[in-house]
C-alpha cells in the first residue's frame, strides 16, 4: 500500500460517508445486520444495544478476511473500510461525530497499513511476496462457480454439460482460435457461458413450470416488496456520493471490491505488460459483475423489507470504477449507478417473484461462490506457503488450520487459508531470527 494525499483524503471522505448512512439508518455493508435495523431504527433496541450486535457480528470478518486480504494484496477492500463504519455509525449519537469517528477509521488504515505493510517487507523470509501465489488457484477456480450452481440446482447431467461446454471454451481460447480483438482469458469466457447456461437453465425451468401450471402470462400485480423503500429514497444524496468515491478508489487502484477479484487486481496492477493487466482488470470487472448478480435477491430483499440498503449497493459499482478511463468519469458513474438502483429496487421485487428458479439460481451462485473461493484459497495459500519454506512451511500452516478447525473454526475458512499463510511468514521469520531456518535451505 503507497501512501498518498490523494488516497487519504478519499477514503477518509469515504469512510465518513458510510458511517452516515449508517447512523442515519439507511444502510449498512454486513449482510447479517441489515435484518436487525429496523428495531433500532423504530425504537425497540437502543443505540448501545445495536452498536453492540454490530461489533459482534462484524469483528471476526475485520480481523480475518479484512486484514489478510490487504496485507495479501495492498489493495484496501469493503470488510476493512465498511464493517468498522457500521458499527461507529450506529454507536454515534449524532451525526457530525458519525462523520469525525468514520473520517479517524479511514486514516487510521490508510496510515497504519501503509506503515504495516511496508515494515513486513524487509523481513529476510519475503512472504509478502510469496502470498501471490494466492492469485492463479484463485482466478482459476471462481471460474467453475457457474457450473457448480448448475450442478445443485438441476442435477449433475446438465452439469456434465455444463462442465464440457466450459471446458471446450477454455480450449478454444487457449488454442487462439477466437479473433485476436477479443482480448479473452479462458476464465472470462469459462465465467460467461457458465453463467448464460445457468440463466438459460432456469428461464427455461420457469416457462415449463408455469405451462405445466396452465399459466398463459404472468401477473404483474403489486409487488409485496414496496412499503419502505420510500425512506431510501431520502439518503439518495448519500448513496450518490459514496457511489461515486468507491468508484473513484477502485479506478484508482485503491481498492478491490470483493474477494474474487482482489488477487486478480493485485496481478494486474503489478505487471508490467499492459495487455496482460488490461485483460486481468476485464477478469477481475466480470467476476464481481457476476457475483453481484449472484447477491442481488439477498441484498434487495432485505432491503425493501427493512428498508436498509447496502452501504454499496447491489456492488454493480465496482466493475463500473475497474473499467472506467478516468478518475471523473469513475465518480459520474458509480453516482448514477448507486442511485438508479435505489429507484429500482421495487422493480427488482417485481422481477424475482416472476422468476422464482432465478431467485434460487443466486442462491445457489452465493453457496457456489463460498465454496470455489475456500478451495481456491486453500491451494493458493499451500502454494505460498511451500514458496516461503518448503516443508517447514507447510509444517507451520497445517498446525495453524488444524488449530483453528480443532478449537471451533473461530476464523471462517475463507480467511483462516490466507491468514494461516501470513501467520506462516511470521513465524518462519521469528524462526530465522532464532537461527532454526535458513531461506531456501
Amino acid at each position: 500500500m503507497e501512501f498518498t494525499i490523494t488516497k487519504l483524503i478519499l477514503i477518509t471522505l469515504l469512510t465518513a460517508g458510510t458511517a452516515l448512512l449508517s447512523h442515519y439508518g439507511r444502510a449498512v455493508f454486513h449482510d447479517g445486520l441489515r435484518p436487525i435495523m429496523p428495531e433500532f431504527i423504530e425504537g425497540r433496541m437502543n443505540r448501545g444495544e445495536m452498536s453492540s450486535v454490530a461489533f459482534g457480528l462484524s469483528v471476526g470478518f475485520i480481523a480475518s478476511i479484512g486484514i489478510s486480504f490487504t496485507l495479501s494484496t495492498g489493495l484496501l477492500n469493503p470488510w476493512l473500510l465498511f464493517l468498522p463504519t457500521d458499527i461507529l455509525g450506529v454507536f454515534a449519537g449524532s451525526a457530525w461525530l458519525a462523520g469525525l469517528l468514520g473520517a479517524g477509521w479511514g486514516i487510521a488504515v490508510v496510515v497504519g497499513l501503509t506503515g504495516v505493510q511496508a515494515a513486513l517487507t524487509v523481513f529476510p523470509v519475503d512472504f509478502i511476496g510469496a502470498l501471490g501465489e494466492l492469485s492463479s488457484p484463485v482466478l482459476a477456480g471462481f471460474a467453475l462457480f457457474p457450473v457448480l450452481a448448475i450442478i445443485y440446482q438441476f442435477g449433475w447431467r446438465k452439469g456434465i454439460i455444463a462442465g464440457s461446454l466450459v471446458l471446450l471454451v477454455r480450449t478454444i481460447i487457449e488454442q487462439g482460435l477466437l479473433p485476436e480483438s477479443l482480448n479473452l482469458l479462458p476464465e472470462a469466457g469459462q465465467l460467461f457461458i457458465g453463467t448464460i447456461l445457468l440463466v438459460i437453465f432456469a428461464l427455461s425451468k420457469d416457462r415449463k413450470d408455469r405451462i405445466d401450471n396452465g399459466e398463459t402470462e404472468v401477473e404483474e400485480g403489486e409487488s409485496i416488496f414496496v412499503e419502505r423503500t420510500r425512506r431510501l429514497y431520502k439518503g439518495l444524496p448519500f448513496f450518490a456520493a459514496v457511489g461515486a468515491l468507491v468508484a473513484i478508489v477502485s479506478n484508482l487502484q485503491y481498492f478491490a471490491g470483493s474477494e474474487v477479484s482482489v488477487f486478480t487486481l493485485h496481478d494486474a496492477y503489478t505487471t508490467e505488460d499492459a495487455a496482460e493487466a488490461n485483460a486481468l482488470i476485464q477478469q477481475a470487472a466480470l467476476s464481481d459483475l457476476l457475483r453481484a448478480i449472484g447477491f442481488i435477491p439477498l441484498i434487495a430483499t432485505t432491503a425493501l423489507t427493512t428498508g436498509v440498503f447496502g452501504v454499496v449497493g447491489l456492488t454493480f459499482v465496482f466493475p463500473v470504477g475497474y473499467l472506467m478511463p478516468n478518475p471523473v468519469l469513475a465518480g459520474i458513474a458509480g453516482a448514477l449507478i448507486l442511485s438508479l438502483e435505489v429507484l429500482m429496487l421495487s422493480r427488482l421485487g417485481k422481477v424475482m417473484e416472476r422468476f422464482p428458479s432465478l431467485r434460487e439460481a443466486s442462491d445457489n451462485i452465493r453457496t457456489s461462490i463460498s465454496t470455489v473461493m475456500e478451495i481456491a484459497l486453500l491451494v493458493g495459500s499451500v502454494l505460498a506457503v511451500l514458496e516461503m519454506g518448503s516443508v517447514t512451511g507447510f509444517t507451520i500452516f497445517a498446525l495453524l488450520y488444524l488449530f483453528n478447525e480443532a478449537t471451533g473454526r473461530p476464523v471462517i475458512r475463507l480467511a483462516a487459508y490466507p491468514l494461516a499463510a501470513i501467520g506462516t511468514g511470521v513465524i518462519l521469520n521469528i524462526l530465522y531470527f532464532l537461527q532454526l531456518f535458513t531461506p531456501g535451505g
